[in-house]
């Protein structure tokens, strides 16, 4: 039998980022892994803090009885509560564990959220360049992402979502430190967009939800803040995970945070527990939950991406390349010369640089290099950048 249409077509032009990152694989393979400059994954290189380590072996150790069993869809109440600590202090606001359900990581948390408001046709309004997964992830439930374009500096254009929102508006997702941009939405704009979402609210009677994307919250640089959505916003939500911060991408675990002042705050963390279910997650990793929450006062590694911006940066100024100036997470959208993604990608391919085009993100004419490689590796492939640059150029 046939596979789904719609998944074929998914396959047909399924994600860039990952394409990439096989291809990587198989260069390395022919040319030694020493000799191919791979920036095509966010996958961080840096080991988890130490004590992640110690605390897994303890908590296998405690003697805890069934220490791998189901638990509530949500998640342990104990971590959730130590869960609503850490979430509230990023906030601004006082959360317990009956605004935090655990998730698999935070695409799993968005399936849920996505799942929990959406019917057929309704509208997810998002600004491009936008992470390339949230086209599927609103498709998974029947919904239909509404692209509008950002401001030249990448910040939100208010005013264009405004203009973009309509009765079948169910939710505005964002994503700050934003990929692939490195982008963090200022106070002032995350305002006017909470206002422009309550004057939406009470023309229609359909507030929409305003969802954060935030996995790299903690990973800002020169004294930046991200601003905190659930003090701006009765209908916001926030979805994070652990993969960037502690760089457990692999453990798939993360979280979801209901402002406290959300509408029907207990039939939505209902709606939520049962799509955790239903999605066939059924609950976050147990071992995850409990080692996650025991160290809420961990940080990310900063200091250590802010270093390899700067080295990355060293190396597009030496080639004559453009590019966004992150503000946070660990990726430098680089303008193409020219504006030929694709064929600037393949050329950088034929220096052994792996890199995602930026239409890959809904704006072409970019590219998008993601930073958490080690530092030598960054400042090794200054050359080949430079002979790729020159290449590309010559045959334009």
């Amino acid at each position: 039998m046939p596979i789904s249409t719609a998944i074929k077509s998914a396959l047909d032009g399924s994600s860039l980022i990952r394409k990439m990152f096989e291809e990587g694989v198989r260069l390395k393979a022919v040319h030694g892994a020493d000799k191919v400059f791979d920036f095509s994954l966010g996958n961080p290189d840096i080991d988890p803090p130490p004590i992640f380590r110690r605390m897994l072996l303890r908590l296998l150790d405690e003697g805890r009885p069934l220490p791998h069993g189901y638990m509530p869809n949500a998640g342990f109440p104990d971590v959730r509560e130590k869960i609503a600590v850490k979430a509230g202090r990023e906030q601004g606001v006082a959360l317990d564990g009956s605004h935090i359900l655990m998730s698999v990581g935070a695409a799993g948390g968005l399936n849920a959220v996505l799942k929990a408001i959406l019917g057929p046709g309704d509208e997810v309004v998002a600004a491009r360049p936008y992470f390339l997964e949230y086209r599927a992830y609103v498709a998974n439930h029947d919904g239909r992402l509404v692209e509008v374009d950002a401001m030249p500096d990448f910040n939100l254009d208010v005013e264009r979502i405004a203009t973009a929102l309509n009765g079948k508006t169910a939710a505005v997702l964002i994503n700050s430190p934003h990929n692939p941009t490195g982008r963090i939405y200022p106070a002032e704009t995350i305002g006017r967009l909470a206002r422009v979402l309550l004057a939406h609210g009470k023309k229609t009677g359909r507030y929409p939800y305003l969802i954060a994307d935030e996995p790299y919250r903690e990973i800002v640089y020169d004294g930046k803040v991200v601003p905190p959505v659930l003090t701006a916003y009765h209908e916001a939500i926030v979805v994070t995970s652990y993969s960037k911060s502690l760089s457990l991408p692999g453990e798939r675990i993360g979280y979801i945070a209901l402002s406290p002042a959300i509408r029907d705050k207990d039939e939505v963390f209902a709606a939520l527990a049962y799509t955790t279910r239903v999605l066939g997650y059924v609950n976050a990793p147990a071992l995850m939950q409990r080692a996650v929450a025991a160290l809420i006062d961990e940080k990310a590694p900063a200091a250590v991406y802010a270093k390899r911006r700067e080295a990355f940066k060293e190396v597009l100024d030496g080639a004559g390349i453009t590019y966004t100036d992150p503000e946070g997470a660990f990726y430098v959208f680089a303008k193409v010369p020219g504006g030929d993604d694709g064929r600037f990608v393949d050329c950088l391919k034929q220096h052994l640089i792996l890199g995602v085009p930026g239409s890959a993100f809904g704006t072409p004419g970019w590219v998008r290099f993601a930073y958490c490689v080690d530092e030598k590796v960054i400042r090794a492939c200054a050359s080949a950048f430079k002979a790729a640059v020159a290449a590309f150029t010559a045959a334009a």
